[in-house]
């Protein structure tokens, strides 16, 4: 079982200052995950915004126009901030407000911060130009940085006292990270191809004959770019159906954040699927209230009871 503390501690003015900061930052930056992170309890919430915004940093110095050696040493400089937090040395008067904020999370939370090293690495990746021959290799980009996320997470959830099977959380954590990440990917084929890269790995590339790549909004000439789309849409699912296991496990707010962050990934899902080429032709996105009714059915718990009745039935 994994613990964690619900209750609102006193918490002084510059780590006030600190995790609003992470919260803008969420808001601002974060789409899909600020729908699921505002059913938390304040504590959790504020713990959420810090990771977030940490991951956030690591992202952009990845993503954007520096060059790969600006960009090598400003992903060093984000480890030995991770360092000083893990050493906690990281005082309240510190100038770095997503330090500030992380440090004091971590000392409430039981976070595993070496998920942040792997997102880090998986960035690193994506600086060298790295690309993915079959979905094995694609996996282990994957867990870095997503189903790393998802640990990180799990660590500030907890699982309820007496959950069945809680010593697999951290593996459903992990898996509902993949799946998240994979539709990302569906969603972005366009975007990170103009951006010069390939996440699909080869071998499903070549067996539906779009080893040429996608640039321009219609699918490379010959090539069953549907058929593509539904086979990795298929597998996300799978993806899903084996990370939702974990939602019986957390208490009611904190399986309704992932249930909100997980639906609304699902029904992203769903629209690649009705209309693959959607993604050659720009984001695919849900309005902004069809998400909120993905976060209210995620607090009624509905996600959450079909997942227990459907492992009920086939232990049964």
């Amino acid at each position: 079982m994994i613990r964690t503390v619900d209750s609102a501690p006193h918490v002084s003015a510059p780590v006030l200052a600190a995790y609003s900061y992470c919260e803008a930052v969420t808001g601002q930056q974060a789409r899909n995950f600020a729908y699921g992170i505002r059913l938390l309890p304040t504590p959790k919430r504020r713990a959420m915004s810090a990771l977030y915004a940490f991951s956030r940093r690591v992202d952009d110095i990845g993503d954007g126009a520096l060059t790969d050696d600006v960009k090598f040493a400003r992903l060093q400089d984000t480890r030995s901030l991770l360092d000083r937090i893990r050493e906690d040395a990281i005082g309240e008067d510190d100038t770095d407000p997503v330090g500030v904020a992380l440090a004091h999370a971590a000392r409430h939370f039981p976070i595993p911060l070496d998920g942040l090293n792997e997102l880090i690495d998986g960035v690193l990746m994506d600086v060298r130009g790295e690309a993915y021959e079959t979905w094995d290799d694609l996996k282990v980009y994957c867990r870095c940085v997503a189903g790393a996320i998802g640990r990180l997470s799990l660590g500030v959830f907890g699982t309820e006292p007496g959950a069945r099977g809680a010593e697999r959380a951290p593996e459903y954590a992990d898996t509902l990270g993949l799946a998240l990440q994979l539709t990302n990917i569906l969603r972005d084929i366009r975007e990170d191809a103009e951006g010069g890269r390939v996440y699909l790995p080869a071998d499903d590339l070549a067996k539906f004959g779009c080893s040429a790549g996608f640039s321009g909004p219609t699918p490379p000439e010959g090539s069953d770019f549907a058929g593509l789309v539904h086979f990795e849409v298929r597998r996300a699912r799978a993806l899903f159906a084996e990370g939702y296991q974990l939602l019986p496990m957390l208490d009611r707010r904190s399986g309704a954040c992932v249930a909100a962050m997980a639906g609304i990934y699902r029904r992203l899902l769903d629209r690649i699927e009705r209309d693959p080429e959607a993604v050659l032709r720009g984001r695919v996105s849900l309005p902004g209230r069809e998400k909120a009714y993905v976060a209210v059915r995620g607090l009624s718990g509905l996600d959450a009871r079909h997942v227990t009745r459907r492992t009920v039935r086939r232990r049964a």
